[in-house]
């Protein structure tokens, strides 16, 4: 989610958010850079000590192509399918953080469809009833609700007004840095929206960023430490934290280390870090919510899959997932719901097909090339697993 990428990929490859180039940040982390090299086929150790050997699987081949294509030193590749999982690390271990980008958009959604399932929120509740009024946006500001935040739909610009020049001093290593909570509602109150929320997709960083806003405020407590409470614990994801700092892979641009990522004004869109340990957990739940998560959880996590509107090109939106539609193997259709990531220094994806049962993460210490090759092929690998899977 960087202040200058775009938010779409060409296609067919994934769409390339511009909160999908987020900085970047990292500071070492046991296993980071030095873990031992994995194999297909092979996990490496939550502690960077001996990997441990598993049978091959048809997920090894498929995990060594995407493993291919990162342009960092260190990466970490996990598919699963119909019950199987399979995880590859590279120059980093299975507990490994690596700043996720805009793929944190996934979790904020979650965090709304997690609130809506409560009944402490509806996806049509308009926003200014939570802003105070001079910072509710001019034109149809006042129309935007929570949902139209989450589906880039609230019409809202790629970043707030006023962040690119604070950005400047550190535009190639932090540019999200000096943009505060404060600067945010000011950014909100300076801004037009010309058309009526809901009538077409504008990927937003701003939105998304005002969304974890908004709810860290109805919870009363800051964002990484709501979504550590109301998403991150329920599901086991423990390694994953939006605290910059704590020990993380090293991230890097064009060749040279960048510090942590730090984003306090719009955590919401892309603070959110993760191990590849944690990723396979959330492909999991994604694709099979566990009884385990409580019943808000597990309704939530099938509402963010539910598309609200249509993109340009025909790809639907759902709650931050982007969905495009594939025909199998076996001539059934089948849906794919994604979403790529980067900063200054890490490249992310994630991705998963509820029909076939398969999901694909990949992430990798090193900013996001201008072709995209990474997350292109992260998407075609899981396009791939889900065609030659059966439909249902």
């Amino acid at each position: 989610m960087s202040p200058v990428s775009s938010a779409t990929a060409p296609r067919p490859g994934p769409e390339r958010d511009p909160g999908s180039e987020t900085g970047t940040d990292v500071e070492t982390a046991p296993g980071a850079g030095a873990g031992p090299e994995t194999e297909a086929g092979t996990e490496s150790s939550a502690d960077g000590t001996t990997p441990t050997a598993q049978p091959e699987s048809a997920l090894s081949l498929p995990l060594e192509t995407v493993a291919a294509a990162a342009p960092g030193p260190a990466v970490a590749v996990v598919a699963v399918r119909a019950g199987e999982s399979r995880l590859l690390c590279r120059g980093a271990s299975a507990a490994t953080r690596f700043e996720l980008g805009s793929v944190t958009k996934t979790f904020t959604a979650l965090l709304l469809a997690e609130a809506v399932a409560r009944g402490e929120a509806g996806h049509d509740d308009p926003i200014a009833d939570r802003l105070p009024a001079a910072a509710v946006p001019e034109g149809y500001g006042d129309r935007i609700t929570l949902a139209h935040l989450a589906s880039h739909t609230a019409g809202l610009p790629v970043l707030p007004p006023g962040l690119l020049l604070r950005a400047a001093p550190r535009f190639y290593t932090n540019p999200y840095e000096d943009f505060t909570p404060e600067h945010l509602l000011h950014a909100l109150s300076q801004t037009r929206v010309r058309r009526p929320p809901g009538e077409r997709v504008r990927y937003s960083n701003f939105g998304v960023g005002l969304l974890g806003r908004l709810l860290s405020d109805a919870a009363g407590a800051p964002y990484g430490e709501v979504l550590a409470t109301r998403v991150l614990t329920p599901l086991g994801l423990t390694d994953s934290t939006c605290d910059p700092g704590l020990p993380q892979a090293t991230g890097h641009w064009h060749g040279r280390p960048r510090p942590p990522w730090r984003i306090p004004g719009l955590p919401g869109a892309g603070a959110l870090r993760s191990s590849a340990r944690d990723l396979r957990r959330y492909l999991e739940v994604l694709l099979s919510p566990p009884p385990e998560a409580g019943e808000a959880l597990r309704t939530a996590l099938h509402d963010v899959t539910r598309p609200r509107a249509t993109a340009p090109g025909g790809d639907r939106m759902c709650l931050a997932w982007k969905a495009r539609t594939h025909t199998a193997r076996d001539g059934g259709a089948f849906e794919l719901l994604f979403h790529s990531g980067g900063t200054r220094g890490f490249t992310s994806f994630a991705g998963f097909c509820p029909a076939a049962r398969t999901g694909l993460a990949a992430v990798t210490n090193s900013s996001p090339t201008l072709r995209g090759t990474f997350i292109r092929t992260a998407y075609r690998t899981l396009r791939d697993l889900s065609a030659e899977a059966p439909t249902r």
